[in-house]
């Protein structure tokens, strides 16, 4: 029986011991022992191109200062909060370190629920405002005469300062001759009652906070694809089926933003309650946001004042990292 001939190369001057008569090796294999040359098995050597290089120098170059700035004033804000937290200061006297013993205290405070209950209503009802500015959003995005005029009266709330709507509100709420009191008949202490208190600090909110998710659904949708709303439309899409399977998912990124910015406003509102009610009455419509401000600058407590923000950020991450992790998951 004939054996395939093998590919390996054997040693052209073959040692007298190393093979028998008939050309075997020694060993009785038929095959040299001469060892063999592997394949290297590392990876290509790739040169950087002096382009990239110079390209990857000026991206460096054009980031830095945005990165120190972000360091700056964003990073080291949080790790000096954090810090803080654990120690009780006045800003005057020297700091002591105690531990947990701030968030001890913040956990035992009955006003630390009742802000955290508010905020959780903010949350709730400020949610509201990004399907609303898409509403208004959409019908605004029409060819119709005097859009211009309306647009301008609707962008108008954006413009205005906390405090103004505040002071607008706090008008209109006004039970003796407040314009709610003259449309109901009778005056109602919206602001005076600890039921209605939160409830109307959030309705005048809404106002402004409509006003810019408006903003940036007009901005998104100037965005979309064109041909691939036509394309729906020829195959029978229309009114919500056009809406929900077309509109919306290219809208995506649109308000991905607008929530993450309601969150925001929600959990941090403070000009509202300082102007309107001032946290109360009777600390009823304090958030998380005006209680730290109330411990800080009353009472000097900046250790404790710290400790709540801590806390404020921790919710106002978590709620930014689950609608994050929501729009990458509906991405892929």
């Amino acid at each position: 029986m004939v054996r395939p001939v093998t590919s390996t190369i054997r040693a052209s001057h073959d040692t007298p011991n190393a093979s028998g008569p008939s050309g075997a090796s020694s060993s009785g294999n038929g095959h040299s022992n001469a060892p063999r040359t592997a394949p290297a098995a590392g990876r290509p050597n790739r040169r950087i191109s002096p382009t990239a290089r110079r390209q990857r120098r000026a991206a460096c170059l054009f980031l830095a200062p945005a990165c120190i700035m972000v360091a700056i004033y964003v990073v080291w804000p949080i790790l000096s909060t954090i810090r803080l937290s654990f120690y009780n200061w006045d800003g005057m006297s020297d700091a002591s370190f105690v531990g947990l013993a701030n968030y001890v205290e913040l956990f035992h405070a009955p006003t630390f629920y009742t802000a955290l209950k508010n905020n959780v209503i903010w949350l709730a009802l400020f949610l509201l405002a990004p399907p609303m500015g898409l509403a208004i959003a959409l019908y605004l995005n029409q060819a119709v005469p005097g859009i211009r005029i309306v647009k301008s009266l609707f962008f108008a709330p954006f413009v205005l300062s906390g405090v103004v709507v505040g002071l607008v509100y706090s008008w209109f709420y006004d039970p003796t001759f407040g314009l709610l009191a003259l449309l109901l008949g009778h005056g109602i202490p919206v602001l005076g009652d600890p039921h209605y208190a939160t409830p109307g600090i959030i309705f005048a909110a809404l106002w402004p906070q409509t006003a810019y998710c408006m903003i940036l659904y007009l901005t998104g949708l100037t965005t979309l694809n064109s041909e691939q709303i036509e394309a729906a439309r020829m195959e029978g899409a229309k009114g919500w089926s056009l809406l929900w399977h077309v509109i919306l998912p290219q809208l995506r990124p649109t308000t991905f933003m607008a929530v993450v910015v309601t969150i925001i406003g929600a959990l941090r509102s403070f000009d509202l309650i300082s102007v309107m009610t001032g946290g109360g009455p009777f600390e009823s419509s304090t958030v998380l946001a005006y209680y730290m401000y109330d411990q800080a600058i009353k009472y000097y407590r900046l250790g404790y004042s710290a400790a709540i923000a801590v806390v404020l950020f921790a919710i106002m991450l978590l709620y930014i990292v689950y609608h994050l992790r929501r729009l990458l998951k509906n991405e892929h």
